[in-house]
């Protein structure tokens, strides 16, 4: 029989989760006030948390410093960073899904041994294969493509998508089966409408990951033109002397399309997140 919280024991709850999210916040609210300040305000401690002396110059000024073919274009970068996620997230839950509904409802020779492979390839980090693959690409250095194809197919999304795809009954297939539907029409008729919340959070997941990208642009890119915002903005720190209040103003600014993704999948998300604790 599942116990019933009392009155006190709820309030508790809600007390000690308010103030652990209060705490997480923390950051993001003094690297958003920090973005709205004069840089000599920025790093003044727990200071730093009272709005005085707000203002929007920080954002114009650095749309300023990156508005000329020298420095490159701010929104060349963010443009750039866009089109990458873009791809990685959309080719990322086309060939992932598919690859997971293959390991998880139709049968061949060697299946098991593919998803153990697949199991294995999870644990290995990406910067234990970043050098090989830079020795491997070398010649295709400085292409948008080259930042994007390493990360379309990815071990973790797959075991995702195999985990929900597992939960779904089997009859529901044999019943599309027995009207006449194949595997494909199958797949993208029935399953994936019935699998959006595992597609959100996949969305979502390899969005941060891609747009938090670092190490493999440091290493494939040195021109410009196709930089993205993650490789800029750790060039746009090091001008000496460093202006917090304009780095902390470029940090808001590649936060904010991370907000705006997490926001329109977060119906899904959640929904996907409530439906594993309940399954499982």
């Amino acid at each position: 029989m599942a116990m019933t919280r009392t009155p006190v024991r709820r309030v508790l709850d809600y007390t000690v989760l308010s103030v652990l999210a209060f705490v997480f916040a923390l950051p993001a609210l003094y690297l958003f006030l920090g973005s709205l300040k004069p840089s000599d305000e920025v790093l003044n401690g727990l200071s730093g948390f009272l709005p005085t002396h707000l203002s929007f110059d920080n954002y114009t000024a650095v749309l300023d410093s990156l508005s000329s073919d020298s420095t490159g274009y701010f929104w060349q970068f963010m443009g750039v960073s866009v089109l990458l996620a873009f791809v990685v997230v959309a080719g990322g839950l086309i060939v992932n899904s598919m690859a997971a509904y293959g390991l998880t409802r139709l049968k061949w020779r060697g299946q098991n041994a593919v998803f153990t492979l697949v199991l294995l390839l999870m644990l290995i980090p990406f910067e234990s294969v970043a050098v090989p693959l830079f020795y491997m690409f070398n010649g295709q250095r400085n292409t948008i493509y080259i930042q994007a194809l390493p990360f379309i197919a990815n071990a973790f999304a797959i075991y995702q998508f195999h985990t929900f795809f597992r939960k779904i009954p089997p009859s529901i297939e044999e019943a599309a089966r027995l009207d006449g539907a194949g595997p494909w029409r199958t797949f993208f008729a029935i399953i994936v409408p019935m699998s959006k919340p595992v597609f959100a959070s996949v969305a979502i997941l390899t969005f941060l990951i891609q747009w938090g990208s670092f190490l493999w642009p440091v290493l494939m890119v040195s021109d410009p033109s196709v930089r993205p915002l993650p490789l800029e903005m750790s060039v746009f720190q090091g001008q000496q002397p460093p202006d917090w209040g304009q780095i902390l103003a470029f940090g808001v600014l590649l936060v904010l399309p991370v907000l705006i993704v997490f926001a329109f999948f977060q119906r899904w998300f959640v929904e996907g997140v409530a439906s594993s604790a309940v399954k499982g």
